[in-house]
């Protein structure tokens, strides 16, 4: 039982990793990044190129995939974007756009890397165990679970008590009003997109580790349970997105325990659609306001 709870924690964990970043896009700007998924990607490929060619430890590599894929998160909007924010493009535009840019870089990496799985050079990454009674446990995993929670406090510390957070909050809340208050409104973007894309890359390149495993399209299975555990959560809400994360998590561990391996999908997803019947708005569903 503790195995399979620890199981979970370690999913929801990944989950909530990848949702909050996906769900702060959307609570600032209103925008679905579809380009979300090739982050957590990425992330996972900046890690495996910064232990493979450049010889760094794990835990340097990690920091690189964050920093990287933060960067790339820019880049992503001042391409696909900004320019179609500046002309007051409806949202489905930007959503086309986000997927012309996924094509392109998944096409890129695997250019460079292959279609196949790939797997880290032996040994670079620890391989250790945890026994707690009867439960043993996978040491790295425990790492990235405490890493994960670690990363979530400081994003809600960023955002509710420095000055950048402040001004992330004030452009979710009215841009307009923002900007006669002295926002400076790109700055605030900027940061948007490197925090919401540093913990998408910094999510694939722990999953990876966790599995020994990475490839191009590693970041399509998640896409859809991350717009799910936010729309659960509440539209936009980043404590929503954590909860619906563990929520979701829970309820495929479960499912996987108690039902055949089929229904794992099945039973999840109907699980977060009777809380959505309960609670149309979400678990923490807010105004606009209020939901970052």
């Amino acid at each position: 039982m503790l195995e399979q709870v620890y199981n979970a924690i370690f999913i929801g964990s990944i989950y909530a990793l990848f949702a909050v970043g996906f769900a702060l896009v959307f609570s600032v700007l209103d925008i679905l990044n579809l380009a979300h998924p090739t982050v957590f990607m990425l992330g996972a490929f900046v890690a495996l190129f910064a232990i493979a060619t450049l010889g760094l430890p794990w835990y340097v590599a990690i920091v690189l995939a964050f920093v990287a894929t933060g960067l790339f998160g820019i880049l992503l909007d001042r391409i696909a974007f900004a320019p179609l924010r500046r002309r007051g493009a409806p949202q489905l535009s930007t959503m086309i756009s986000s997927i012309a840019v996924t094509l392109v870089v998944v096409r890129l990496v695997e250019l460079r890397y292959g279609g196949d799985f790939i797997t880290f050079p032996r040994g670079t990454v620890p391989s250790f165990l945890i026994q707690i009674g009867d439960a043993t446990l996978e040491g790295i995993r425990v790492v990235i679970i405490a890493t994960a929670l670690v990363l979530m406090a400081g994003l809600t510390y960023l955002i509710r008590s420095t000055s950048i957070g402040r001004d992330i909050r004030a452009l979710a809340e009215n841009p307009r009003a923002a900007r006669i208050l002295g926002v400076d409104i790109e700055r605030a973007v900027a940061a948007t997109f490197f925090v919401s894309s540093g913990l998408g890359g910094l999510a694939g390149a722990l999953l990876a580790f966790a599995y020994d495993s990475l490839d191009s399209k590693m970041g399509l299975s998640l896409e859809l349970r991350a717009f799910t555990v936010m729309v659960v959560g509440g539209m936009g809400s980043l404590p929503g997105a954590v909860i619906g994360a563990y929520v979701l998590a829970f309820g495929e561990v479960g499912s996987l325990v108690y039902l055949p391996a089929e229904l794992r999908d099945a039973f999840a997803f109907g699980l977060l659609f009777l809380v959505l019947i309960a609670r149309p708005t979400g678990l923490l569903g807010q105004r606009n306001a209020d939901r970052v």
